[in-house]
């Protein structure tokens, strides 16, 4: 990839981005189950406690790949098409200096919205399964959701694989618009601290520099959304359907804001730790298909 920052090829980005995916939460899988354990209602032991911390990770795999597929496909083609959009020299400077984070911000939560078509199924079976529900399987919580096709239909059933969409795109869009600009802007400044260095182009960014940017990004995202976290575990594991008007009012009423932070240890570290996976991995794959030094 060249200094141009030009967005990788169709065929690159959901390559590396399937890469990404399965590589992070194969990875950290265990931290996240300790973290949904934490923020479930019925509390972390009886949700499993440090046993079984890779229950669920069946439909983690599933997921992961295409879920990541389709965000940086979407995020790359998204910003592609935004930045030669873009109208030059008929701004001010403090305008031009907001509009590439302002397309950050635009491609990565159309991301977002695309990956979770398919991250929600998987993260609800993944996190029933965590919290040990329905024999604390992946193939026992999707069973036990199908088999009430006979008294729900089959739209309710649709809409039990996809309980917390809302929620999870209200949590995942703020955390994108957070992480990626500032991934983004602190790769922008590794590439022109490279060229100060070298006196040419330099090049983009390395997997380690990129994962070194993907960690501090993460990390400030992840405790920043750490609130609406849990509110989507708490809809997600509810034995009801609840709103999350409801979810968030009786947490409020009846704990005050402490649950509302409940897990952030764990989520930060799972996150700092995955976002340098994450995108140190799919920065490397991308320069390695690209045919570039990672």
């Amino acid at each position: 990839m060249s200094s141009s920052t030009q967005p990788p090829p169709f065929a690159t980005a959901l390559l590396a981005g399937g890469i990404a995916g399965t590589t992070v939460d194969l990875s950290l899988y265990p931290l996240d189950t300790l973290k949904t354990r934490l923020q479930s209602s019925a509390g972390f032991f009886p949700s499993g406690g440090f046993r079984g911390i890779y229950r669920g990770v069946g439909s983690a795999v599933v997921g992961s790949a295409p879920g990541a597929a389709f965000f940086f496909c979407t995020y790359e083609g998204v910003k592609g098409v935004l930045a030669s959009r873009r109208p030059h020299g008929d701004s001010s400077p403090e305008i031009e200096a907001w509009r590439a984070p302002a397309e950050h911000m635009a491609a990565a939560s159309l991301g977002e919205v695309a990956a979770c078509a398919v991250r929600v199924p998987t993260e609800v079976v993944k996190q029933r399964a965590q919290a040990g529900l329905h024999g604390g399987s992946s193939a026992g919580a999707l069973t036990a959701i199908l088999s009430q096709y006979g008294r729900i239909g089959v739209a309710g059933v649709w809409r039990e694989l996809y309980r917390g969409w809302g929620i999870t795109v209200m949590r995942e869009v703020p955390f994108t618009v957070i992480q990626f600009p500032l991934w983004e802007a602190l790769k922008g400044w590794g590439r022109r601290r490279r060229q100060i260095g070298s006196g040419s182009g330099g090049g983009d960014v390395g997997a380690g520099e990129s994962a070194l940017y993907g960690s501090v990004s993460g990390a400030v995202a992840a405790g920043i959304t750490t609130p609406l976290d849990v509110l989507k575990t708490r809809v997600m594991l509810s034995k009801e359907r609840e709103k999350v008007f409801t979810v968030l009012t009786d947490l409020l009423k009846n704990h005050g804001v402490r649950p509302f932070f409940a897990g952030i240890g764990p989520r930060i570290m799972w996150i700092s730790a995955g976002g340098a996976i994450f995108l140190g991995s799919y920065q490397w794959a991308v320069n390695a298909l690209e045919g570039h030094a990672s």
